[in-house]
């Protein structure tokens, strides 16, 4: 795999995936491995379904919503409070874990060039929002959950940043902010993101899958990895 080259000077987005890119896994389908491990929910019934709505999502074939009821199902059934610290002992047990000593210093590469720093993540703002702190990045774009007053309902709000929804919800976000994609650069390691990869002035693969590996190599984009 050829290096990334950091080419340009001043201040444009560098956005970042999340999972299997920043992170080495994926904090969704470990929220699910978490759940079964520690008892929260029926391990056989739910692992069986985690897996499944995985492999869907790596051939490309998820329906979000339906995969978005499935994940935000467990967390109706609690107060937030109660979630908020199975959450800290998930970032203990299954994120400390994924975090990539590379994917720090790329961020860190990109923050002291100036650029504005954002992940844009499938996976829903409970799980990523502390991890997007941890990694230092202010701006997150990631899958709504729906909160009505104070307690999750199941249901998603707006529009799942997965797949087109990603370049719909960053679209909101440059017009609210007044920003462009002009020089920015995305980094990804799944075929889901080819809409907003092929966006962007840098799109690079990071550790890629089959099908964006080819599509990236046919179209001259930088292919990388942060796991070697």
């Amino acid at each position: 795999m050829t290096p990334v080259r950091m080419g340009g000077e001043g201040l444009t987005l560098a956005i970042f995936d999340l999972d299997n890119t920043l992170l080495a896994g994926d904090s969704d389908h470990a929220w699910g491995e978490f759940l079964v491990e520690e008892g929260m929910v029926d391990a056989e019934e739910y692992k069986r379904a985690n897996d499944r709505f995985y492999q869907e999502y790596l051939n490309g074939e998820l329906d979000v919503f339906h995969y978005q009821r499935f994940v935000l199902a467990p967390l109706t059934r609690h107060n937030l409070e109660e979630l908020e610290g199975w959450r800290a002992a998930f970032m203990a047990k299954k994120v400390q874990p994924m975090m990539l000593d590379k994917a720090v210093k790329l961020l860190a590469d990109h923050r002291e060039r100036g650029h504005t720093l954002m992940i844009i993540t499938a996976t829903s703002r409970f799980i990523t929002e502390p991890i997007a702190e941890m990694l230092g990045v202010d701006h997150l774009i990631a899958t709504e959950p729906e909160l009505v007053n104070g307690k999750f309902t199941g249901e998603v709000a707006g529009t799942p940043s997965f797949q087109e929804g990603k370049v719909e919800r960053l679209n909101d976000w440059l017009t609210a902010h007044g920003e462009s994609l002009e020089g920015a650069w995305f980094y990804s390691d799944s075929h889901n993101d080819l809409p907003l990869l092929r966006k962007v002035d840098n799109p690079v693969a990071v550790d890629p899958d089959p099908t964006l590996e080819k599509t990236a190599i046919e179209n001259g984009w930088a292919v990388m990895s942060l796991r070697d």
